[in-house]
C-alpha cells in the first residue's frame, strides 16, 4: 500500500497533485485539458522565462510552420484570423499566448525554473522534482510535455572552437550579430535552413551553404487568407471546421507516401523531382539537389524559395564534406577554404536524448536514461514500465512526417485525462504499463516501421545509432486517434490508495 493511512485517505476521492514538464504546446495543451476537466492543483515547470517552447525559441529570419496553420492549432481554439495558409513564428507565438490566457494557465507556470531529477517515491507513490537551485516540489502525477525537439544539435567538426567570429544555432539565433555585408557559412540544409537561407539571402554579401546531403523539397504554394474568407470563418465557425476537417484527410492520406515501394512513394517522389526540375535549369546545380534515398528517409520539405535563393550570385551551394572549421573560414576534405564571417548552424536536434538533462529515477531507482541507452520506446509513446503516475506527451515514436503533432498531443492528452479520471474513480494511488504490454507493443510497432520508408537506407534523426526508429509513429493519425481512444487498463498494474 503507497503511504501512510493518513496519507492513503487523503487520496481517496480528491484530484491529483500534477507537475508538468514544460509550456510548449504540449505542456500548455496538457494545462488546458486539466483545467476544463475541473483538476487545479497543477504546476507548469518551464525553464526559459516564457511560454512556447519550439515557438519561442525559434525566431530564425524566415521562420514558419510547415502544417497548414488551421490544422496546427487546437480543435478546442480555432483561429478565423490566420493571416497565410502556412503561418510564421511570430504569429504561432501570438496564438499560442492567447490561447493561454483564455484558458487562464499564466499562474499555474513557474518560469525560469529548470528541474534537474524527478525520483518516484515508492514508500509515498509520490514524484519528488528537484530545481537546479535545490527547491523540491511534490506531485502525485508527472507529465513530461518538453518533446522531441528542444536541444539544438552542434556537429563536433575539428577547429569549431577556433573560429574567431560568431557561431551560432539557427534554433538560438543570434539577432545582435548583423549579416549585412558578411560572408555567411551555413551548415546544414534541413527544414530550418530551406526557410532562413532565402531570408538572408541579399542581406549578407555572400551565403555559402554546406550541404551533406539534399533533401526532397515539394512545392510550399503559400497564400495570405482573403478578408473575405476570414470573413465566413467568423461567421461560420462550421464552415472553418469542414475545412480544417479537409486539411486534415488530406495530409494524413498521404501517409500512404511513406510505405517503401508503394505508388503513392513513387508520386511524392516525382512531384519533388519535378519541382526541383522546374526551378533549378543547371543540370550540375540539380544534379547535387538530387536525393539519392527514398522519399520520405529524411523528413521531406516544403519551399517555393530554397532552390531560387541558391542560384542567386551571392549563394554558393557546396557539397564537398567539412574536414574542420578554422579562425578565419570552413575547410572541405577537397582541400579548399572558404572565407567566413559568421558560421550558421542549421543541423536541427538531439532528437534521440529525450527529457535531457533531467534525471528520471522510477520505481527500485530505475534510471530512464539507462533504460533507454539503446533507443528510447514507450507505450504509445506515452507511459513507461517501471516509472508509476509518470506520462510523456510528443515521447517516442509520436512524430509524424505528414500531418500535425498538435492532433498527436490532444489524443495524448485525452488519453492521460482518461487515465487520472479511471485512478480517481477506483481509488488508484499508481498505476503503471505492465512490461508485457509495453514490449508486445513495440515489437509490433517496429515490424509495421520497418515497411516505412523511414527505415531506409539513409541517415536521419529518426533513428538511433543501431538503426531502431524512435521517433515516428508507424501509421496515419486516425490509426493512432482510434488506437488511443480508450486506455486498456488491463495492460496496466494498479494499486490502491
Amino acid at each position: 500500500m503507497g503511504g501512510t493511512g493518513a496519507e492513503a485517505q487523503a487520496r481517496q476521492g480528491r484530484r491529483p497533485r500534477i507537475a508538468i514538464l514544460g509550456a510548449g504546446i504540449a505542456g500548455l495543451c496538457m494545462a488546458i485539458g486539466l483545467a476544463r476537466a475541473g483538476h487545479r492543483d497543477f504546476i507548469l515547470f518551464e525553464k526559459d522565462g516564457d511560454l512556447g517552447g519550439t515557438w519561442r525559441d525559434n525566431v530564425y529570419p524566415g521562420a514558419a510552420c510547415d502544417v497548414p496553420s488551421h490544422l496546427y492549432s487546437f480543435s478546442f481554439a480555432p483561429n478565423p484570423d490566420w493571416s497565410h495558409v502556412y503561418a510564421s513564428q511570430p504569429e504561432i507565438l501570438a496564438y499560442i499566448r492567447a490561447v493561454a490566457g483564455e484558458y487562464r494557465i499564466g499562474p499555474h507556470i513557474r518560469f525560469n525554473t529548470p528541474l534537474v531529477s524527478a525520483v518516484f517515491d515508492e514508500g509515498r507513490s509520490v514524484w519528488v522534482l528537484t530545481e537546479d537551485c535545490g527547491a523540491r516540489h511534490e506531485a502525485d502525477i508527472f507529465i513530461a510535455g518538453s518533446g522531441q525537439l528542444n536541444a539544438p544539435l552542434i556537429p563536433d567538426l575539428p577547429g569549431l572552437e577556433s573560429f574567431r567570429g560568431p557561431a551560432f544555432h539557427s534554433a538560438r539565433w543570434d539577432h545582435a550579430c548583423d549579416l549585412a555585408g558578411k560572408r555567411v557559412a551555413v551548415i546544414g540544409t534541413g527544414a530550418s535552413a530551406v526557410q532562413f537561407v532565402p531570408a538572408i539571402a541579399g542581406t549578407a554579401a555572400q551565403v555559402d551553404v554546406y550541404q551533406r546531403t539534399p533533401p526532397y523539397v515539394i512545392p510550399r504554394k503559400d497564400r495570405p487568407y482573403t478578408r473575405f474568407e476570414k470573413a465566413m470563418f467568423r461567421r461560420l465557425p462550421w464552415l472553418q471546421r469542414l475545412y480544417r476537417d479537409f486539411i486534415y484527410w488530406r495530409l494524413d492520406l498521404n501517409f500512404q507516401a511513406f510505405r517503401a515501394g508503394t505508388r503513392f512513394a513513387e508520386k511524392m517522389r516525382q512531384r519533388a523531382l519535378d519541382h526541383l526540375a522546374e526551378q533549378v535549369a543547371d543540370p550540375a546545380l540539380r544534379a547535387a539537389l538530387t536525393p539519392d534515398y527514398p522519399v520520405g528517409c529524411k523528413r521531406v520539405l516544403i519551399s517555393d524559395d530554397y532552390y531560387p535563393a541558391l542560384q542567386r550570385p551571392d549563394v554558393a551551394l557546396l557539397t564537398a564534406p567539412i574536414e574542420r572549421i578554422t579562425p578565419g573560414g570552413v575547410v572541405t576534405r577537397d582541400g579548399s577554404e572558404r572565407p567566413a564571417d559568421v558560421i550558421i548552424y542549421g543541423t536541427g536536434f538531439r532528437t534521440l536524448d529525450f527529457l535531457a538533462p533531467v534525471r528520471i529515477l522510477g520505481a527500485g531507482g530505475a534510471e530512464l536514461h539507462a533504460r533507454w541507452r539503446d533507443g528510447a520506446q514507450a507505450y504509445y509513446g506515452m507511459t513507461v514500465a517501471g516509472f508509476p503516475n509518470f506520462f510523456l506527451l510528443y515521447g517516442p515514436n509520436t512524430n509524424l512526417g505528414h500531418n500535425s503533432i498538435i492532433f498527436m498531443i490532444e489524443c495524448q492528452c485525452r488519453y492521460v485525462l482518461a487515465c487520472l479520471a479511471e485512478m480517481r474513480s477506483k481509488g488508484w494511488a499508481r498505476m503503471e504499463v505492465r512490461p508485457e504490454a509495453e514490449a508486445a507493443f513495440n515489437a509490433e510497432l517496429q515490424n509495421a516501421l520497418a515497411e516505412t520508408a523511414w527505415a531506409g537506407d539513409c541517415r536521419s534523426w529518426y533513428k538511433s545509432p543501431s538503426g531502431r526508429i524512435v521517433n515516428n509513429w508507424s501509421g496515419s493519425t486516425a490509426d493512432y486517434a482510434r488506437q488511443t481512444r480508450t486506455p486498456r487498463f488491463a495492460d496496466f498494474n494498479t494499486r490502491p490508495a
